[in-house]
Parts: C-alpha cells; structure tokens; sequence
C-alpha cells in the first residue's frame, strides 16, 4: 500500500517503517570506538555530498543516514534511486591518518564491500559477492544482480568520506534499471534496516581498525584475502572497459596489494587494472 507524504513522494510505503534514530544511536555511538555520531534525514540529494561538505567541521566517525536520496551517485557519476525507506543510503566519514600510507587508501571501498557482503550475509540471511571493485551481487532467481554499491571520495585533506547504497525491500517493478536487484527479491529473511544497518557500521569498524593497525597493510590486515574470497569476479571471463576508450579481455585472476584486478590476456601476459569498469562474461 502507498499514500502521498507531505513532500509528495509516490513512493511512500506504510509497510516501510523510519530508522528508529534514538536506539541506533544508543547501539553504535559508544565512548572511544569509531562512530562519533549518527544523522538520519528524511531525504538529500546526496550524503556524500553532504558529509564531504563538513569533512571540516566533524570529528572522524559521522555517519549520515537518508531515508531517500534524490540525487544519489555510483561510481563514473551514474545515478542511484530509490523508493523512500526501501534501502540503506548513508555515508561515513573517515580518517586513516599519518599511519596508513595514502597509496593505501584506496582499499577503503574494497574494505567496506567485505563489511557490508558480511552483514548482509549475517543479518538478512542473503548470500553475497562482490563485483570488482565495488558491487554487491545477490542470486535473484539463478541470476546474479546487482544490490547495493559503493562510493569512497576524498574530502579535505585527510579524511574520506564511503558511501554506501543498497537495495533491500524494492520490488520487481521499483527497480531502478533492468538486472538490479534487492535483498527482498533474493528472497532475504529479514529486511529490516535497523539490524541490517547495526550490522553494516559494525562491520566497518571492525574491517577498518584491523586494517589501519596494520598500517593498511592488506595482506597483513586479512583484507586482501577476505576480499578475493568473495569477490565473483575472480575466476572468470572479463571485458575492462579502460580510460581512453581502450578495453582489455582476459580471464580475472588475482586482486594485487594495491587493490588492483588483475587479468590474464590471451598472448600470455597479464595486466592489472585500477580504475574502469569491468563485465562479467559468460564462459566459452
């Protein structure tokens, strides 16, 4: 069933209950641990926008949360939207700091794709993979699709504000483009956002602190392990669509230490990939 809000969104669903603010404030925002505070709006344009604005002004560990964003953004400035209370659109701010290397940090969306594959897996009962270099698959009907997605931008001098997007309860005909997916239709036992984004931050902060006591470090972090471990695109045919129009075909075969796809062509070589996108093929 959905009604009209004040601000005329179609999208409101009377079975799409708000974040309840105050009890996951009490839950996550504790004395000496990551999260230093937690906004929920009832719609932005972008929390990443918004957040990278005051990167200034607040301390490391603000989270900002959106019940709608009207003017979300994937990666290579494509855009992300959803129906109101229909998914998880929020955004952190972080700051490695002098001892994580700034080389280093562009593991921080890889980091928080293992994060948030785990959560989901934990707390909606949905099994994950992740999509070279920040996609979250989900199986719908045999099919894999993508749910959720990933946004790391620098924001002043020394912090990084992550986005994150995902879709949990839209159905079939709100889907924003052909081929998404949700945790709902891969047939989730719970969606839930309260739990489900108790379990995404916490599993930041623990991805986060493991790896900036390495010094960002992936192999001694675990982080590059955990990462290949649930990354779909390994193991495969894959077409990188590159800068300059250029594209390479190869199978994917390793995520190097600086976060890089690896790819293995045809005459024998291999070259690794930082910045593109990257499609699944289907195998001959």
């Amino acid at each position: 069933m959905t009604e009209h809000n004040a601000a005329g969104s179609r999208w409101t669903d009377l079975e799409r209950p708000p974040l309840n603010t105050p009890a996951l404030r009490r839950g996550l925002i504790v004395p000496g641990r990551l999260w230093t505070s937690l906004d929920v709006v009832t719609a932005t344009g972008s929390t990443n926008s918004d957040l990278a604005a005051r990167a200034d002004e607040l301390p490391e560990g603000a989270v900002l949360v959106a019940e709608e964003q009207t003017r979300g953004r994937g990666r290579m400035d494509r855009k992300w939207s959803a129906p109101a209370r229909s998914g998880l659109f929020l955004s952190v701010l972080l700051r490695p700091g002098p001892d994580v290397p700034v080389e280093r940090w562009g593991w921080l969306p890889l980091l928080t794709g293992v994060a948030v594959a785990t959560a989901v897996a934990r707390a909606a009962g949905v099994d994950t993979a992740l999509k070279w270099p920040n996609d979250l698959l989900v199986k719908v009907g045999g099919e894999e699709r993508k749910a959720g997605g990933i946004l790391a931008e620098r924001a002043a001098d020394d912090a990084v504000v992550v986005g994150i997007g995902l879709n949990v309860s839209l159905t079939e005909s709100e889907l924003p483009v052909p081929g998404a997916g949700s945790l709902a239709l891969a047939n989730a036992v719970s969606v839930d956002r309260d739990p489900l984004l108790r379990a995404v931050l916490r599993g930041v902060e623990h991805w986060y602190g493991t790896w900036r006591d390495a010094a960002g470090d992936p192999a001694a972090s675990g982080l590059q392990e955990a990462y290949a471990a649930g990354c779909a695109t390994l193991g495969r045919p894959v077409r990188a669509e590159l800068p300059g129009e250029r594209q390479l075909v190869g199978d994917a075969v390793a995520i190097d230490g600086d976060g890089r796809l690896v790819i293995a062509t045809e005459g024998g070589g291999q070259e690794a990939v930082g910045a593109g996108d990257v499609v699944h093929l289907r195998a001959a």
